[in-house]
């Protein structure tokens, strides 16, 4: 289905350069605000006290959350928990603490005198301590799913089309990745684990962008003689754009609907998603084509590909 067609192919090719040092640029500030600001990591990270109440009625969030913060905790999580009268609350690690069963207890009586006082009703159900310890394990196995993603891709591109599209699309695949986290490191937004989530399923989605723009590449190499490389990668990105606006603005409209209505515990989710997507789109066409085009991709390549597949069918 497509909305309108194009029909004289946009010049994306000629203007590669400049596109490349915008990333180039981009790619740079979002890691120095990596190593300069760090990532604000949230509870599950750096370890916290989990208090889960719960509500005969609705809970009201926002007052939990003002009567907490007026109690002196500081960047204390709320949120709903499996339904509308179960609250859960994350409260950051304290300075010097080891967490211990006293620690924690008294961290709990603190939040309940707080709700008391603030937001009066709540029973407490569960108080669950999150050490230092496991915060690392998962950074160390957040990091570990990182690399076990861009591996496979590379690996799946690497079959389907050819080294230079699987190094390509990596590359600008990464670019997303680390655009995401530097606006994280440089806002201070709080990286969680939805965020972390949030971050692999932006690495597919970006991919997937990128294998449709190479299918029509590689479509095109074949079918289109005459064409050189700079034609070919421009004719496939407009044939595309169709395409790349329903997709990307039906999954944005979501997206965004979680971003402005479904509250604290979705913003930085849907906040990583929508940079994601955004930073996606650029990156497949205007970060991962010219790569291509830079690394010497040519008709031949796709040619010789299909005489090799040829000749392995004959009996």
């Amino acid at each position: 289905m497509e909305f309108f067609r194009i029909k004289k192919d946009i010049p994306f090719m000629r203007h590669a350069l400049v596109f490349n040092i915008i990333s180039l640029i981009t790619f740079i500030l979002a890691v120095f605000f990596l190593f300069h600001r760090g990532l604000h990591l949230s509870v599950e990270f750096t370890g916290g006290t989990l208090v889960e109440v719960r509500y005969e009625q609705k809970a009201d969030l926002d007052k939990i959350r003002t009567s907490l913060l007026g109690s002196g905790f500081k960047e204390v999580l709320v949120q709903n928990f499996g339904s509308p009268q179960s609250v859960l609350i994350r409260v950051p690690l304290v300075e010097g603490a080891e967490g211990d069963a006293k620690e924690t207890a008294q961290q709990s009586s603190k939040v309940m005198s707080a709700l008391a006082q603030g937001a009066p009703g709540a029973t407490l159900e569960r108080v669950e301590f999150v050490g230092p310890q496991v915060g690392s394990e998962l950074v160390i196995k957040g990091l570990t799913a990182l690399g076990l993603v861009v591996l496979g891709i590379v690996i799946y591109l690497a079959i389907r089309f050819e080294w230079r599209f699987a190094v390509s699309a990596i590359i600008a695949n990464l670019h997303d990745v680390v655009i995401i986290l530097g606006c994280f490191a440089f806002f201070q937004w709080e990286f969680s684990l939805p965020v972390l989530a949030a971050v692999l399923a932006v690495l597919g989605y970006s991919v997937n962008e990128s294998v449709v723009v190479f299918d029509r590449v590689r479509e095109t190499f074949r079918s289109r003689r005459k064409m050189t490389t700079p034609e070919v990668l421009d004719h496939a990105i407009t044939s595309t754009i169709s395409r790349t606006i329903i997709t990307h603005g039906s999954t944005e409209m979501m997206v965004l609907s979680m971003l402005f209505f479904g509250g604290p515990a979705l913003h930085y989710f849907a906040m990583a998603l929508t940079i994601g997507i955004v930073f996606g789109i650029y990156s497949s066409v205007l970060v991962a084509s010219p790569l291509v085009m830079w690394l010497g991709a040519t008709r031949e390549h796709f040619i010789e590909t299909k005489r090799n597949e040829e000749e392995d069918a004959r009996p």
